[in-house]
C-alpha cells in the first residue's frame, strides 16, 4: 500500500509493503549500535538536509540544524514506534519542525534586536542644542567629520544630513543594526572632542 505524506510543499512517497533500510537501521540505532547510526545518516541526511535547506535557505544554519536533527534521532530512536509509520517520515518530521523553529528563532531575535534600536535610539539621540551647534558652525563641523574614520563619518552624515534611520543606514551599508548604533555614539563622541578642540 502507497501513502504520501506532505512537508513543506514537498511531497514523500510511503511504499508501506516494501522494508525500507532506514526503518532497520532506526531500530537498531535505539539499542546503541553505532554502526546503524551511520547507516541511518548516510540513507537519509541528504533527503533530511534538503527539506531543512528548502526552510532556511541559509547552508550554514541548515547544517546545524541537520546535526541537531540527527543527536536527537540518536537520543530518542527508542521511542520511534514502526506501527505509526517509517523511519524516514519520522526523521523529516523531526528536521521540518527543528527547521521552523530556528526560522521562529531568527524572527523572534530579529523583533528584540529591532526593539532594543529602537528604544536605544529614542534614549540615545543628542539634543537639538547639540544638532544646531553642528549647523552654525559649518566649517569647524566639516573639519571635525573630516577627522573621524570612514565607517563613523558615513553612519553620522547618513543620519544627521541624510536623514536615515539607524535601522535604514543598517540595511544600506549591509552592516548590523548595533554596529551602527556604535559608530554613531562614539562618532558624536569623538565629533564632540575635535570640536571643542577647534574652539
Amino acid at each position: 500500500m502507497l501513502g504520501e505524506m506532505v512537508i513543506d510543499g514537498i511531497e514523500f512517497a510511503e511504499d508501506g509493503g516494501s522494508a525500507d533500510p532506514a526503518d532497520d537501521a532506526l531500530a537498531r540505532t535505539a539499542s546503541g549500535d553505532r554502526t546503524a547510526f551511520a547507516e541511518l545518516y548516510d540513507l537519509l541526511s541528504g533527503r533530511v538536509f534538503g527539506l531543512i535547506l528548502r526552510v532556511l535557505v541559509d547552508r550554514a544554519q541548515s547544517e546545524e540544524v541537520l546535526q541537531d536533527v540527527f543527536l536527537e534521532a540518536w537520543q530518542s530512536a527508542g521511542t520511534f514506534d514502526p506501527d505509526r509509520g517509517r523511519a524516514r517520515t519520522w526523521l523529516l518530521t523531526i528536521a521540518h519542525r527543528r527547521a521552523v523553529d530556528r526560522v521562529r528563532a531568527s524572527q523572534s531575535a530579529r523583533r528584540r534586536d529591532l526593539a532594543a534600536g529602537v528604544r536605544e535610539l529614542a534614549e540615545s539621540r543628542p539634543g537639538v542644542d547639540e544638532e544646531v551647534a553642528l549647523m552654525i558652525d559649518g566649517t569647524r563641523a566639516v573639519r571635525g567629520l573630516d577627522a573621524l574614520p570612514e565607517p563613523q563619518r558615513r553612519a553620522i552624515v547618513l543620519a544627521y544630513f541624510g536623514g536615515y534611520s539607524q535601522s535604514e543606514i543598517s540595511a544600506l551599508l549591509g552592516v548590523p543594526l548595533g554596529t551602527i548604533k556604535t559608530r554613531i555614539r562614539d562618532g558624536l563622541t569623538r565629533l564632540r572632542k575635535e570640536l571643542e578642540a577647534t574652539r
